[in-house]
This record gives structure tokens, C-alpha cells and sequence, in this order.
């Protein structure tokens, strides 16, 4: 029985099926108007629902569409192929990587070539043993469960599911002080698929129950130019191949970043007026949105200017950058510093951070003789 709630007035009655509302019909006009006035841009949204609904469909639904990480999928599809054969679950998958390389994606993906159903949830999501109970018993035969960020779930939580993963069984307490009891519920045999960004911060005994353990890498220029290449077709905008090379090279690696920018330079080729996006579009808008020719943002050169100028180019500890920047060390060290390492702008050391010549030299910066960086050539 579904009780009243009195938290406002009730939602306006839905018109009939066939009919809008007033509203509706003034914008449908007004984008009508808009579309034939000279001048406007030939781009234009081709998703419904606007930019949620064009999230979803620009993650791949296979193997075969996901772009990149070559070595792994050749491995995960080894590893698909020999459990649908068996006629049983996979077993259950750590992926790790930096934020943005696809670890949902790929879990999407498995579930998919599996021919079986996705459960997803998040490690903070998960706040006791009941909810991790519940996840469980809701799965069906072979079904996958997903948790996100594994790294953070509690203790006590996380000792509960060692009994899930390798017996099939969770026990949950029932009652309490001298009538409490354990009881134990068995749980279909599934695939549990962990996701996180930081692999230090994941407990030893939970890690060793994995039996598949893979790293997603960053994605090379010309991989990412592919995903902006098929993100831009699904979106109904063409893009030139040099364009697509340029916002992949910018992207840091990501294909998160990469599918964040082709829509903001469509936005800009929108405006302007463009039929589709030439590598002059795309510069113009990258250099509108702060990203510079390797793909630096303003936080970047920020940290690198701070070390360079303030700190005579390094070693700087993390702590001290992060309080001179305002920024959080996470923020540092999962979103910042890797893209950094791993193109030579940075160096990490057992006194700190170090920014190397290639910094300096992007950056226009001069360096004081005698300075740690100039080892890095």
C-alpha cells in the first residue's frame, strides 16, 4: 500500500498521448526557427536526451568496439571464450588503472560477452554487511557484480566477502547479545569485477582472491583519435583526421578527457558556424578551453611553474605543492601526476617532486645552475 506524502503539490497531469505541453511546443518552435535562420550551424545534436543520453551510447557494447588496450583484450577474450565453454562464471576480475582508461566500460563489455546481467555498485556505496548481502543475493547464475573503487571498502565488509568470492556463502549475524546467531546464505555461483585507482590501498588477502589481476593503460595518440573519430560519428558530427589526432593528443591519455573535448569543440564549431570540424576548429577551441599543444591545463603549468619558479625546479614534497596550489593531494597524485610522469614533465623522487627540462623548456621557464632537473635530458 503506497502512502501519501504531503511534501508538495502533486505533478501536473501528463497530456494526452499524441499532445504536448505548451512549453514543449514553444521550444520544439523555437529550435524550428533557430535551424532555419541563415547563417546558423550546420552541427547539431543527434542523440536523444542531450548529453546523458549521448553518454550512454558512446560506451562500446563489445570486444570488437572497444578501441585500444589490445594485449588485454586478446586476454579477456581467451578468458570469456573458456568460461561460456565450461558453461561457467568467469573468474572474478581486479582491473586498475588511473580514473577515465574504461574499467566500467570493460566491465560493461564482460557482462555483455558473457550473456549475462551487470549489477553495479561502489566501495563507499557499500556501508555494511547487509548491503553487501543484498547485492549478493540478488544475482543470478553467472551474473557479474561490479564495485567500483574496491579499495574502499570497509573492514568488515571486505572480510565478508572473502566467504563470498571463495566458498558461495555469506553469513550475517542475526539477533543480538546471548540469542545472536549466524546465519549462513548461499549464493549463486558469479563474477566479482573490482575496479580501482589505487592498488597500494588495496588489502593484501582481498587482492590474492582475485584470479584475474590486469592494468589499463593510458591509450596512445592514435587510439585516442580513433575514439574521437567514432564518438564524432555517433554524435553525427564530422570530424577531419587531423583534427581527431590533435584532440587525441591532447587528451592525456584518457578517453574520458578525449570524449570531454570533441564535445566542447563541437560546441565552439557550433557556433562558429563550421559544417564539420578541421584541425583549425580544433586548435582554436583547445586553446579556448586552457589545453596547450601538449595537452597541458592550467593546473598542469600551474605545478609546474610553482616548482620551477617557487620551489628552484625541485625536489618539492607533495604536501607543500599541494598547500601552495590549494589543491587536495589526491588531486595531485591520481589526476595531475600521472599524465605528467608518464611525458616527461615530472619527476618523482624519495625527496620529492622535480620538474625536468622538457618542463622547462615547454613552459619558457630559466632554471638556476646546478639544478636537479638538468639531469633529465
Amino acid at each position: 500500500m503506497r502512502v501519501p506524502h504531503d511534501d508538495g503539490p502533486p505533478p501536473p497531469p501528463r497530456p494526452p498521448k499524441g499532445r504536448k505541453r505548451p512549453g514543449e511546443r514553444a521550444a520544439e518552435a523555437g529550435a524550428s526557427d533557430m535551424s532555419q535562420e541563415p547563417g546558423r550551424a550546420a552541427l547539431s545534436p543527434t542523440v536523444a536526451g542531450g548529453e546523458a543520453g549521448e553518454s550512454l551510447s558512446l560506451r562500446p557494447q563489445s570486444l570488437a568496439e572497444y578501441v585500444g588496450q589490445a594485449a588485454l583484450k586478446r586476454k579477456l577474450e581467451v578468458f570469456v571464450r573458456a568460461a561460456r565453454g565450461r558453461d561457467e562464471p568467469l573468474d572474478h576480475t581486479l582491473l586498475h588503472g588511473p580514473p577515465g582508461l574504461g574499467k566500467t566500460t570493460m566491465a560493461h563489455i564482460l557482462a555483455h560477452e558473457l550473456g549475462v546481467r551487470l549489477h553495479l555498485t561502489s566501495g563507499p556505496a557499500i556501508e555494511h554487511k547487509g548491503v553487501l548481502a543484498g547485492h549478493l543475493t540478488a544475482l543470478g547464475p553467472r551474473d557479474v557484480l561490479f564495485i567500483d573503487e574496491i579499495h574502499r571498502l570497509a573492514p568488515t565488509v571486505e572480510e565478508s566477502l572473502y566467504s563470498a568470492m571463495e566458498d558461495g556463502r555469506i553469513d550475517l549475524p542475526v539477533g543480538e547479545g546471548t540469542r545472536a546467531r549466524t546465519i549462513g546464505f548461499e549464493l549463486a555461483p558469479f563474477t566479482l569485477i573490482g575496479a580501482t585507482t589505487r592498488t597500494a590501498l588495496l588489502s593484501g588477502p582481498l587482492r590474492d582472491r582475485f584470479q584475474i589481476i590486469e592494468a589499463i593503460e593510458f591509450y596512445g595518440d592514435d587510439e585516442l583519435a580513433a575514439i574521437v573519430c567514432r564518438t564524432a560519428s555517433i554524435l553525427g558530427v564530422p570530424v577531419s583526421g587531423a583534427a581527431a589526432l590533435e584532440i587525441g593528443r591532447r587528451s592525456r591519455g584518457t578517453p574520458r578527457i578525449a570524449n570531454r573535448l570533441i564535445r566542447r569543440v563541437r560546441d565552439f564549431a557550433q557556433v562558429r558556424g563550421a559544417r564539420s570540424i578541421e584541425l583549425a576548429d580544433a586548435t582554436a577551441a583547445l586553446l579556448e578551453l586552457g589545453i596547450d599543444s601538449e595537452g597541458l591545463d592550467m593546473l598542469d603549468r600551474r605545478l609546474l611553474t610553482m616548482i620551477v619558479e617557487n620551489f628552484r625546479g625541485g625536489p618539492v614534497g607533495v604536501e607543500a605543492l599541494g598547500a601552495s596550489l590549494g589543491e587536495p593531494r589526491d588531486t595531485l597524485e591520481s589526476v595531475v601526476e600521472p599524465f605528467l610522469l608518464q611525458r616527461g614533465f615530472l619527476l618523482r623522487t624519495s625527496r620529492g617532486r622535480v620538474a625536468t627540462m622538457k618542463a622547462a623548456r615547454h613552459l619558457g621557464l630559466e632554471l638556476p645552475p646546478g639544478w636537479q632537473g638538468a639531469l633529465d635530458l
